[in-house]
This record gives structure tokens, sequence and C-alpha cells, in this order.
């Protein structure tokens, strides 16, 4: 998956209305695309070979969390779809993290590279007072992100989900190499506004607190000019990734 582009989230209520999206883009061009729950609940396998086969990197975004041998049976045949991106939920524990990292990797046809496979920490949508008052943590919302985080590198996996502002701390801890993936993003200007997401950031802002993936949804699906909005979102995206390498 290219790192240099945007993960655009396909969070659309029917095929047609994500069909009519991709159309508005060059007929050839590749694109980081997001398929989370909605889209294959509704659509399923099918719906994911078809966007491979177009050529796109494919981000599946259904969040596993489930005893070990269900979430590594799942991930056996989750890894014959030619995704490049895979994820499970880290509060699902050690074992269950392993399970989905083995089952990944046996399902992975021969030859092939497997997807790489990330755990969320905490969804964009938890605040400090649903931790505390609902998980009954112990601690608050940016160590229980550091923790799963160490959790999941433990258990072998390539990285988190996390908010853009946890991003540099996690990078800190557990190296360059462990991967970030960043939704939450949001252009300055941008006239949709956070809703249901609370920890939010710019696409310069993530790349400055170290995501390696920002996953993008409203501001370009929701956009008056959808294309328009993504090539902003890129530009912005790659100049900031280029000025942290530099």
């Amino acid at each position: 998956m290219n790192q240099q582009l945007p993960i655009i989230a396909l969070d659309f209520g029917t095929m047609e209305e994500l069909q009519a999206f991709l159309e508005l883009f060059p007929k050839g061009e590749t694109l980081n695309l997001k398929v989370g729950m909605e889209m294959f609940y509704l659509n399923g396998p099918e719906l994911v070979r078809e966007l491979v086969a177009a050529g796109h990197q494919i981000f599946l975004d259904l969040k596993l969390h489930d005893i070990p041998n269900t979430v590594k049976r799942s991930m056996t045949i989750l890894a014959q779809l030619g995704v490049a991106m895979v994820n499970v939920h880290a509060a699902g524990g050690t074992p269950m993290l392993q399970a989905a990292r083995e089952g990944l990797l046996a399902g992975t046809p021969a030859g092939a590279q497997p997807p790489l496979l990330i755990a969320v920490t905490q969804l964009t949508s938890t605040t400090e007072a649903l931790v505390a008052q609902e998980q009954l943590s112990r601690v608050n919302l940016a160590d229980s992100v550091a923790h799963y985080a160490q959790v999941t590198a433990e258990a072998g996996l390539d990285g988190v989900v996390c908010s853009p502002l946890e991003a540099g701390d996690i990078k800190s801890a557990l190296g360059r190499e462990f991967l970030t993936v960043t939704p939450g993003i949001r252009l300055a200007s941008n006239d949709v506004q956070a809703d249901d997401q609370h920890r939010i950031a710019t696409p310069a802002r993530a790349a400055a607190l170290g995501s390696d993936f920002i996953v993008v949804g409203r501001p370009i699906t929701l956009a008056a000019d959808p294309v328009a909005a993504y090539r902003q979102i890129s530009a912005e995206w790659q100049a900031a990734k280029a000025q942290t390498q530099a």
C-alpha cells in the first residue's frame, strides 16, 4: 500500500453511490481504498475482489474481535482476497492477535505478500470520559492507546490504528518501522465537521506527528468536488511527509 496516498474510506450506503464515486477518478488510477463493515456486509467478498482486480490497494477494515480460533480461521479466508491491509481489535488480547497473524500467513497464497496486519487501539470516537466511565480503565486514554500498541507489537503485528495525536508517542516507544494508521483527518478549511470523531488532525499535522497512513472519508466523499478534495489532501500529505523525511 502506497504511503504517499491517503486511504479513502468508502463509507457508502449503496453500490450505486460507490460506483458513481469511483467513476469520478481517471480510469486506471490506483487508489488506496478502505472497505469497512458497511460496504462489506452489503456486498461481501466479491466487492473486494472487484476493487483488487481494478488495481486498487485495499484496506479491509473489519476490526475482528472474537475468540482466537474464530479470528484465525477468518483471517485465513480474508488473506485469499488479495487485500493490502487488514485489522483486528487489540482488546482481543495477545492470543487472539497471534492467532490472527497465524491465520493470515496460512491463508496467503504461495509467493504472495501477506497483507499488513494492524490492530485498533482506541477508536477515534473514544473520549477520556468513555475510557474512565464505561471501560473502567485505571489509566487515561493516551496510556491505554500506548499499552495496546505495546501489546500489538509484542504479538508480532505490523502496527496499529490510532489517532494522529498518539502516533508520535507510539513511534518513539516502538520504532519507526511500527506502522501508525490514523483516521480522524480533516482539512483546516474543511466544512465537514468532526462529527463522531473527537481526536482529529490535518494531513500536515498527522505527518508531523508520525502517521504512516492517513484514512480520510467524509472530507473527500461528501465534498462538493471529491476529486479536487482528494488531490488537495494528497498534496498536503505528500508535502508534509517530504518535510518529515528531509
